[in-house]
């Protein structure tokens, strides 16, 4: 999937895979997507229930390895 920016939140433990989350999407427009990279399993459920309440798409999540990766569409 393409991704507008690639956050690299591997080997942070909560809740800084959040904070980088949202410094990212922060210098995106509306509609763009954001890429996360995290090994955080806690960051699952964080990551997910952000997107949620701050209105954005979780587009697709998978996990590779030790690593999950998110795609989530800016509102």
């Amino acid at each position: 999937m393409k991704a507008d920016l690639l956050v690299d939140a591997k080997g942070l433990a909560c809740p800084l895979p959040i904070v980088r989350t949202k410094k990212g999407m922060d210098t995106l427009q509306s509609g763009q997507v954001l890429e996360v990279h995290v090994t955080d399993k806690g960051a699952k459920n964080d990551l997910s229930a952000w997107a949620k309440s701050a209105g954005h798409e979780m587009i697709d999540m998978v996990e590779e390895g030790d690593v999950l990766k998110f795609w989530i569409r800016k509102a």
